[in-house]
């Protein structure tokens, strides 16, 4: 296994509006994007699993002219709520970093 932060060209979160956050993963190339895809790790289950939010919440979009993913779930709290810990919403990624995906082969 290898973690999705080695494989990605760059993973990042941020807000979509003052209610949803939206994170970005993108690969160097179609290979690793294909071989990612292929493996499934990046799914509503485990994202719910992740993030603590509910599988029908969180959208996936796979971006294969970008070798993206784009995963939008909802905020825990409005962004700028008192409990709001992550304003921009900027460090939500950091989960992600470490996901484990088959070595490619």
């Amino acid at each position: 296994m290898v973690a999705l932060g080695s494989l990605a060209q760059l993973i990042r979160s941020k807000n979509a509006g003052p209610w949803m956050l939206t994170v970005d993963i993108m690969f160097p190339s179609a290979d690793i994007y294909e071989h990612v895809v292929a493996s499934r790790v990046i799914s509503a289950d485990e994202m719910s699993r992740i993030f603590g939010v509910p599988v029908s919440e969180i959208e996936i979009f796979e971006y294969a002219p970008a070798n993206a993913f784009k995963i939008s779930f909802p905020r825990k709290v409005p962004n700028g709520h008192p409990l709001d810990r992550d304003l921009f919403g900027g460090q939500q990624f950091a989960p992600l970093v470490d996901l484990e995906v088959p070595e490619p082969g």
